[in-house]
This record gives structure tokens, C-alpha cells and sequence, in this order.
């Protein structure tokens, strides 16, 4: 079946045409009539698999009629990343060059003044993110309501990401009457439970078996040591010997792994970019078109990348680091080997990772086979360097265990050690040359007289008594109150009472201690 058998209008077909394409996919051949029925879609199909086309085309020749007002959109399409949201307005430019449609992208990274501009002159197709679409909603610049169709793209990777909430939201606010177009590569519970809610007796079509890897990827696991510098030069050494490796993406776990892996490359030599979701988004995108161009054949990436990232031609694909979650792993391995062309998959597995290998073998349906040869991994001086500078410093405290403090080997002597009551010489005494046949002896001192004694003293006259002075203010007061309680316990010194700022009289004491004590009757 051709794309002229899809019910697609004349200027789509044109535009397609010139793309160079003249078979639908299982999925675009499968979805465009439902859509231009105006019927709900439920997809699910994996990433390279032609999805997007499946619903922009249909979505432009439902365009082509109409006309958009100031600050209502026509169409909505949510997507999870930055990335996946500048692809789809990609194919929109490409296959729309021939309509006057305006599109418009809210992502985050950009300045809400030039986005407002766009809502203001009306949208035909917004394609936002979710937090970015709230927040414009929320200033009351964007109404919802005349929204007749909706589409939310992989929406499992917004279930990873956390904006079910963001999505169930953006569902109440548009029309109930609306068009909703929902596209997934897994149907996790919570999914299942969106599409229950959200979608309106929906056609399901579902083009391949969830969470399995494309037949033209071959797939491999080269066994890595514990140590983060380790695999580093494991890695590098596989980048090396790589059989024809035109460029290849490199996943890390963390944003944090991702900096560090792009600064070792770095200093080996190896012509390499960066791109996580911390990066500000002129970086991103100067990144992404330097690797599409060839400029960069290597690209050290986190799962932001994983989807979103429309390059067809990616040889090579790196796991740094094993994701934590399968389904992670089916979407990474999915940058390359599309379109029916070959990949390679090479993973990097500690002994750590052997669990989360077995869930990954378990959720794509087969093993995958270890890499065959010597990964032995022998470090030198330069590998060392780049261990963290933390752990460097944990060696260093290990009680000597780790690396030795700088000179302590030359300060410890290897000397036996002297009795303890024997006078030793002084470094100066040891080192001095002896001059002479014999050192002379010198002649000894002459005694001294003894000391004269001194005459006693005499007997000093006893003081006189002092007058007695006024009594302090205290003990005015205990003269005064007869029944006055003396402090329990030892009395603190008065220069303590002094520094604490007690006064003397014990009147900071509780007015039950300061009770006369009563005798018993009859004492």
C-alpha cells in the first residue's frame, strides 16, 4: 500500500513525495485513517518506528480547514523532552512547507516574551512540554478550550519522568469532546489506567511486541571492573577497536557520570560532546547539530537522549552504565539500527549490574551474548589521575592503608631504636667530623666555694585587726531576715556566682527553698 491509499490530502502527498518516501509503515499505514475519522488512537510502537509521521500527516490535511484565534491553539501535542518537541515541529516544517500553518513550541530554556508573542498572533499546533505548558496556562496566557485535538507522545517516559500529575491535568482542562491521539512503547499499570480514563472507546493498534529491540541491532556485554576508572578505560579501549564505528552514543545514569566520561574523553583525544537535561538549552541544541552534521562522532548522553534524538544513521551505541530500568535499555538501544539498518549494542556490566542484566534479558524475550577476547583492564599513572578527587582523599585517610602521605617514608628512619634512659647524641654531635688524631680533653672546672647561709629572718609583729567594714548587701538582707535558708550544697566560689550574674542573696532561688524550717512539736 502507497500513502496515496491513506486518505491523505494532495499538498501532504506532495510534501511526502518529496521527502522521498513511497510505503507507509506498519504503523503510519495502521493509525492515519483512524485519525482522519476523528477517531481516539491508542499506538504502541517502539521508537524509530515511524510513529510521528503516523499522526502529524493526518493532523496536517485536518489543518488545512480552518482558522486559529489569538491564544487557542487548535491542536496540542505533549511531549516528554526538549528534543522530542523540536522533532515534531521538524516534521511539521518539512511536511507542511506547502501550508500557511503556524506552530508554535513551549519548552523550557526560552524566554516566556518571545512564546507569548506566538500564542498572541494563534497557533494551529502547539507542541509543549508539560511543565512549560502549566506554567503558561497558569499566567493566563494560553486558553485550552478550543483545543480539538490532542496527542501525547510517549507517554511511559513521562510516567518515568513524573508528569502523569502535569498530564492529567492538561486532560481536564481541554474540551471533553476533543480527539486524543495516545502513543506509548510499554503499558504499564498507571498507563492503562490513563487510557481507561482519558480515551473514548479507542481503535488500539499495536505494531510490535512492547519492549523488544529492533532484529538489525546486535547486542553484546563486555564484562568491566568495579572501579569508575576502570571502565572508563575500558571503554575508551572499545571505542578504539571498533569496527566500523561512524559515530555512537554514549548513555551514563547520571548527569554527574556524564561530565565526567565527556571530560576523559576529552583528555585522551577523542572528538566528543556532552548532553544532559542540566545543560542550558542553546548547548543542548548546538550539541545535537554538531553530532547530526559529523562534527562530533561521539556523544556522551543521559536518558533525556535515550528519545528524541532523530538520527538515523547512529552506528554504535554505548551503556556505560546499565540503566536501572529495562525498559531504559530497549529505548537506548533503539538510537541505532533504524530504518533497517545495522547497529551494534555494547554494554559495559560490573559484577553489580548482574541483576539488572537478567530483568533486561527477561523484559526484551533473549540473552544477550558476552563480547569474546581479553577486556582485561591495566591501568597506568594517567587512569589513576582521574579517580575522583574524593576517593583520592578517602585513600589518603585509610590509616596508611591507601596511598602514602607525601614523605613519610623519608621522615621514618630505619635505625634501631636506643634503650630509652640512655642519652643519645644530637643530630649535629652524630654528624660533626672529629678533627685531629684524638679529641683533646678538656680540663675540668675548678670547684666552687660552697653558698654562704643566709641569716634568718626576723619575726614579724602580728597585724593588727581591721576594723570591721559594713556588711555586703547580702549580708545586710540575712541580718535582717532572721529566717534566712542558707544555699543548698557546696556554695560556688563568688567569682563563679560573679561570671554567671547570680546575685548573692539567693534570690534567684525557688521561693520554696527559701521556706523557714519548721521544727517538729514538743523539740
Amino acid at each position: 500500500m502507497s500513502f496515496t491509499h491513506l486518505g491523505l490530502s494532495e499538498k501532504v502527498l506532495a510534501a511526502v513525495a518529496a521527502t522521498g518516501y513511497t510505503t507507509p509503515t506498519p504503523i503510519q499505514e495502521q493509525a492515519i485513517p483512524h485519525v482522519l475519522a476523528r477517531k481516539d488512537v491508542l499506538g504502541i510502537a517502539q521508537t524509530g518506528t515511524g510513529k510521528t509521521a503516523a499522526f502529524v500527516l493526518p493532523m496536517l490535511t485536518i489543518l488545512e480547514k480552518g482558522r486559529a484565534r489569538a491564544r487557542m491553539p487548535r491542536t496540542l501535542i505533549l511531549e516528554p523532552t526538549r528534543e522530542l518537541a523540536a522533532q515534531v515541529k521538524e516534521n511539521f516544517d518539512r511536511y507542511g512547507a506547502g501550508q500557511k500553518l503556524n506552530v508554535a513550541l513551549l519548552i523550557g530554556g526560552v524566554s516566556f516574551g518571545d512564546q507569548d508573542a506566538k500564542l498572541t498572533r494563534g497557533v494551529d499546533v502547539l507542541i509543549a512540554t508539560p511543565g512549560r505548558l502549566l506554567d503558561h496556562t497558569e499566567r493566563g496566557g494560553l486558553l485550552l478550550t478550543g483545543v480539538e485535538l490532542l496527542v501525547i507522545d510517549e507517554a511511559d517516559r513521562m510516567l518515568d519522568m513524573g508528569f502523569i500529575p502535569d498530564i492529567e491535568r492538561v486532560c481536564k482542562l481541554v474540551p471533553f469532546t476533543r480527539q486524543t491521539l495516545f502513543f506509548t512503547a510499554t503499558m504499564p499499570p498507571e498507563i492503562r489506567r490513563i487510557t481507561e480514563t482519558f480515551l473514548h472507546n479507542p481503535q488500539k493498534i499495536e505494531v510490535s511486541k512492547p519492549a523488544t529491540t529492533a532484529v538489525t541491532v546486535t547486542q553484546c556485554q563486555v564484562p568491566a571492573g568495579r572501579e569508575a576508572h576502570e571502565k572508563r578505560e575500558l571503554l575508551r579501549r572499545l571505542l578504539r577497536e571498533a569496527k566500523d564505528l561512524q559515530n555512537a552514543i554514549i548513555f551514563c545514569n547520571r548527569k554527574r557520570e556524564v561530565a565526567v566520561v565527556h571530560k576523559s574523553l576529552q583528555k585522551h583525544g577523542f572528538s566528543v560532546g556532552a548532553l544532559h537535561g542540566d545543560m542550558d538549552q542553546s548547548a543542548r541544541t548546538a550539541a545535537l547539530e554538531q553530532f547530526r552534521k559529523g562534527e562530533l562522532p561521539l556523544l556522551v548522553a543521559s536518558d533525556v537522549a535515550a528519545r528524541g534524538l532523530d538520527i538515523p544513521e547512529v552506528s554504535h551505541v554505548f551503556n556505560f552504565d546499565v540503566p536501572h530500568h529495562p525498559d531504559d535499555y530497549v529505548h537506548r538501544v533503539g538510537r541505532t539500527g533504524r530504518a533497517g539498518r545495522s547497529g551494534m549494542a555494547i554494554s559495559l556490566v560490573t559484577p553489580l549490574d548482574q541483576k539488572s542484566m537478567v530483568a533486561i534479558e527477561k523484559l526484551i524475550g533473549q540473552s544477550i551474548p558476552r563480547a569474546e577476547g581479553d577486556f582485561e583492564v591495566r591501568t597506568d599513572a594517567s587512569d589513576a589521575s582521574e579517580r575522583p578527587r574524593e576517593q583520592r582523599g578517602r585513600e589518603r585517610s585509610r590509616g596508611g592503608r591507601g596511598k602514602p602521605q607525601r614523605g613519610r617514608d623519608r621522615e621514618r628512619s630505619h635505625e634501631p631504636r636506643e634503650p630509652r634512659g640512655e642519652a643519645q647524641p644530637s643530630a649535629e654531635a652524630r654528624s660533626a667530623p672529629e678533627t685531629g688524631p684524638a679529641s683533646e680533653a678538656r680540663p675540668a672546672r675548678e670547684a666552687r666555694p660552697p653558698r654562704e647561709a643566709r641569716p634568718s629572718r626576723e619575726a614579724r609583729p602580728p597585724r593588727e585587726a581591721k576594723p570591721s567594714s559594713e556588711p555586703r548587701d547580702g549580708a545586710r538582707q540575712q541580718q535582717a531576715n532572721p529566717s534566712h535558708v542558707p544555699s543548698i550544697g557546696r556554695p560556688e566560689p563568688r567569682r563563679q556566682r560573679e561570671a554567671d550574674s547570680e546575685p548573692g542573696d539567693h534570690s534567684h532561688l525557688p521561693a520554696f527553698l527559701l521556706r523557714p524550717v519548721r521544727s517538729p512539736a514538743g523539740a
